[in-house]
């Protein structure tokens, strides 16, 4: 998540001059317009609700830290049925925000920013902002379950009847019996060298190469 769109349907800008030391906490929820415009670039059928939780603190003299959750209804389609159904998500967010590049593991600043253990590197704080809106919708887009379906809902695919009457079955008829009965293959043997083709059960002659049948 290192590279965020610059423009989101949802924006929510606080700076690092707006969080005290003591940290700041911001309960969102988004009106009707905004989660039809998140909707409509996610992808969903609708968006009823969706709200954030944030816990804003300092990391070290410059950067933030953001932890909280996102909590949404979506509306999507199932899969298998083609029925509108709705889903409930819940994401955790556990972020660093620090200024510039991430900061070298030698660094002490770098140590003072990771401080706080994360899922991911810290985020490039720009402009000492950070935009509570578009991380709510990122981490909305990132639980949304694009082959949702019904729990009672079963792919069942189509099989084709089988044309024969009968199971496959070798035999040891020869060829004639094999144009005659559809379902009787031939039965060959473990030493073809000796025999003709797959279809003869007669061994070949050693000078002539012919088969030949026994008793002739």
């Amino acid at each position: 998540m290192n590279k965020r769109k610059l423009e989101s349907p949802w924006s929510v800008p606080v700076t690092v001059h707006e969080v005290p030391v003591t940290g700041r906490r911001f309960e969102l929820e988004a009106d009707q317009a905004t989660c039809a415009a998140i909707a409509k670039s996610a992808g969903l059928r609708a968006l009823p609700r969706l709200e954030a939780v944030f816990d804003v603190s300092r990391q070290g003299s410059e950067g933030l830290h953001v932890g909280g959750r996102v909590s949404a209804t979506v509306g999507q389609v199932c899969v298998v049925t083609l029925d509108p159904i709705e889903n409930e998500i819940e994401e955790m967010v556990d972020l660093i925000f620090v200024p510039g590049a991430a900061p070298a593991a030698g660094d002490a600043a770098g140590r003072e920013a990771l401080d706080v253990a994360t899922n991911e590197a810290p985020e490039p704080l720009v402009d000492d902002t950070v935009d509570l809106g578009a991380i709510a919708t990122e981490f909305l887009i990132l639980g949304v379950d694009l082959y949702q379906r019904k729990p009672e809902a079963v792919f069942r695919s189509r099989t084709r009847p089988s044309t024969r009457s009968q199971p496959w079955r070798p035999c040891g008829k020869g060829r004639a019996a094999v144009r005659s009965e559809p379902h009787c293959r031939p039965l060959l043997h473990p030493a073809p060298e000796r025999y003709g083709p797959p279809w003869s059960l007669f061994p070949r002659d050693r000078v002539s190469g012919a088969c030949r049948r026994p008793g002739l």
